[in-house]
């Protein structure tokens, strides 16, 4: 008696299910991305509570995580700064890929001189030192959400260009690429139906991956006083406001860096995990 085929859906969901550490990551970020999602129900105090007769304690009962410069709670802190790290992460992961694919897609597809066109654009990009644009560009720019989600967007999709672009290249002359071309099939249905969908496991671990590093980079910028700006807290800009204190209260540094490491190393974890599923030639069967 043989068994019953798979849905292609299903088959990556138990290929998955059988990499142990994207499993775990997989885990550890979904109870992480919730606790900052439900930050409002579940933050002992308001993010911007300031109590001055409280400054600087250490973690207890009462602050888990410690108070900070104002008396603040962090663990309250942490919380709400995750909401917006993780989202700007997410944000600006959907848009760096959607314009790399799409860059990719045609410059695959049409090959020539719409090839020759994009890819040196991607060359320049690629050439461009991104963390000193990322400075110029944030210090010129209300330092919100969606900016900073559009910045490091924008800075980000070169190198799912050109993975899109070989996947491309090498599914174009397929069989069933020709019969939908036959058929009279435009274009762009082409690329939207026949092609991309078999271009989606490196697409999938490519956002994957770009969730943690613009988690990073957003780190980073708010670290140097250029993400978004306090009250509003993120886990970059926690670390930059400890950085004063951090040899006599190394908590207000521990925490918000803990949270930045095990958040990275989850989803680097889950790239790797989704990359060993969605890759054919290492299914068993």
């Amino acid at each position: 008696m043989t068994d019953e085929p798979r849905s292609p859906a299903a088959e990556i969901w138990r290929q998955l299910r059988r990499h142990k550490p994207a499993m775990v990551s997989l885990v550890v970020f979904l109870v992480i991305a919730a606790a900052c999602l439900a930050a409002p129900v579940i933050a002992p105090y308001p993010f911007d509570a300031i109590n001055l007769t409280g400054i600087r304690q250490a973690p207890s009962l009462h602050h888990l995580m410690g108070t900070d410069d104002l008396g603040r709670d962090l663990f309250t802190r942490v919380l709400y700064g995750g909401r917006i790290s993780i989202l700007i992460g997410i944000l600006s992961a959907v848009l760096g890929t959607g314009l790399g694919t799409l860059v990719g897609a045609l410059a695959g597809y049409y090959g020539g001189r719409i090839d020759s066109l994009l890819m040196r654009v991607t060359d320049v990009a690629y050439a461009i030192p991104a963390l000193p644009l990322l400075i110029v560009l944030a210090s010129y720019t209300q330092a919100g959400v969606g900016s900073m989600a559009v910045i490091i967007g924008l800075l980000s999709w070169m190198g799912t260009a050109r993975v899109v672009r070989g996947e491309v290249l090498s599914l174009r002359s397929a069989v069933f690429v020709e019969a939908a071309r036959a058929l009279g099939a435009s274009s762009g249905r082409i690329i939207g139906r026949h092609i991309l969908p078999n271009a989606v496991g490196p697409i999938v671990v490519g956002a994957t991956l770009a969730v943690g590093n613009a988690i990073i980079v957003e780190s980073s910028l708010s670290f140097l006083g250029l993400g978004v700006q306090p009250p509003i807290p993120t886990w970059g800009n926690l670390l930059q406001d400890a950085t004063s204190t951090m040899a006599t209260n190394p908590w207000l540094t521990i925490f918000p860096g803990l949270a930045i490491l095990v958040v990275v190393l989850a989803v680097n974890f889950l790239g790797d995990g989704l990359q060993d599923a969605l890759d054919p030639t290492g299914r068993s069967t």
